[in-house]
């Protein structure tokens, strides 16, 4: 099974910090009916940072400050499930600004601030491991 054309995408997910707990949302949709950290698909001429500013201003409506990357996740059961294959670029984020809003209702039907170790179920494959890398301090898994 694979991808048409054979092309890998490059994926970005945000790990939004808040007292303990991260921001994830339940999608609708593509990669329904998972739940994931907010995040979308790098744009030609990017960079990890911008990409991450733009998906979270689009998704959630926060203004994200200084986004870091922590993490690189090669999303392998999504590629089984939908023949769509993904690398994903994991960062972190400690500031923002704003309140999460429902920017893209035909995405995203929530958002929530959940525990980091407590991820609501069924979970994307490329946030779960990219959350694994942020909380045991790994680069990849």
């Amino acid at each position: 099974m694979t991808e048409k054309n054979g092309i890998v995408k490059v994926g970005l997910g945000v790990i939004i910090e808040k007292d303990g707990q991260i921001l994830i949302g339940k999608r609708v949709g593509q990669h329904a009916p998972y739940y994931s950290i907010p995040g979308g698909t790098l744009e030609p001429g990017e960079t990890f940072e911008q990409g991450a500013v733009r998906e979270i201003k689009e998704e959630t409506n926060l203004d994200i400050v200084n986004p870091e990357v922590i993490a690189v996740t090669n999303n392998l059961e999504t590629f089984k499930k939908e023949s769509v294959h993904y690398i994903s670029i994991i960062l972190v984020v400690k500031s923002f600004e704003g309140d999460t809003q429902i920017m893209e209702p035909d995405k995203i039907t929530e958002w929530q601030w959940v525990d980091p170790k407590k991820l609501p179920q069924p979970h994307f494959d490329g946030s779960r491991q990219g959350v694994e890398c942020y909380l045991d301090n790994k680069f990849y898994k």
